[in-house]
């Protein structure tokens, strides 16, 4: 059983809904505490409709990891309503098709990130798997269950640019978006209420 969070779109401003399902409230989560299906692999654009969505039913996001094999730029912030999240990356100790998500109380969620270009049906049954307490499987194991495709046969068959969070030899879309994120972060305000902290974590460097 899954619980699928959708926004409300105004007439005035709509906004796509949050393709997210959490394992149920009340029940241990399994491998994993559910999955997010964003529409594209560009976290200043999606990440801002999760957040909200997670802000109101779980706790503010105040953090959120990824592995940058699956992300073409990852700013070091993230500006979302009212307050701003924090970035990082690991390159080994995080399953590629996964968000960690933190929030203000401490606790985590450990996401499946469906492909988006995955289709209806495909995404439907990752989802529930995702989300499901009984679920074992890593996220990379239900992914290549799914597409019957290994990381590495994956990357050869798409071509996918190596994440512009990682240093790269040659100049490339991937690291021409991260600089115009980089000069895009520069310019974000800090929330007075983050003011002073400290940086993020060596960890997420």
């Amino acid at each position: 059983m899954t619980a699928t969070l959708d926004r409300t779109a105004t007439p005035e401003a709509p906004e796509p809904t949050v393709r997210l399902s959490l394992a149920p409230d009340g029940v241990r989560a399994g491998r994993l505490d559910g999955a997010w299906w964003p529409r594209s692999r560009d976290l200043l654009l999606e990440l801002p409709f999760l957040a909200a969505e997670l802000d109101r039913r779980w706790g503010r996001v105040t953090r959120i990891t990824v592995n940058p094999a699956q992300w073409p730029a990852v700013p070091r912030r993230i500006p979302v309503a009212g307050h701003t999240v924090r970035a990082g990356w690991f390159t080994v100790e995080q399953d590629e098709h996964v968000i960690s998500v933190s929030s203000y109380t401490l606790h985590r969620l450990d996401l499946l990130v469906v492909p988006p270009p995955t289709d209806a049906v495909g995404a439907a049954r990752l989802m529930s798997r995702a989300a499901d307490p009984a679920n074992t499987l890593t996220a990379s194991a239900l992914i290549a269950a799914e597409t019957g495709v290994g990381a590495a046969e994956r990357e050869v068959r798409t071509g996918f640019l190596p994440s512009a969070a990682t240093p790269a030899d040659s100049p490339g879309e991937a690291g021409r978006r991260a600089d115009v994120a980089r000069v895009r972060a520069a310019a974000w305000p800090v929330p007075a209420e983050q003011a002073g902290r400290p940086g993020p974590d060596a960890s997420l460097v």
